[in-house]
């Protein structure tokens, strides 16, 4: 359910308003129990998924670190890795 929750912070470029809404979008999905809330419970979802996206927002402009920016391509050049010694076939 949280496929799409990713480490954010520290990325060059920096990460998108569209990939931090998704992240927010998986939270506030795992947190509540609902895949798509019903239309009684549609605005709080809302609601949330936008707080959850500026909190974010937020955090990662104010994070602050010494480490150079992480390539997005070499970082998911190294989970394409791990996920085929996984899964390969013995």
């Amino acid at each position: 359910m949280c496929r799409n929750i990713r480490t954010l912070h520290n990325f060059a470029p920096a990460a998108t308003d569209e990939e931090i809404r998704a992240s927010a979008i998986q939270f506030v999905r795992k947190v509540s129990g609902f895949n798509r809330p019903s239309k009684l419970n549609e605005a709080a979802f809302e609601l949330a998924i936008e707080r959850v996206s500026s909190a974010t927002h937020d955090l990662l402009h104010a994070l602050v670190t010494h480490a150079p920016p992480r390539d997005r391509g070499v970082e998911a050049a190294k989970a394409r890795r791990r996920s085929e010694l996984r899964f390969a076939r013995n």
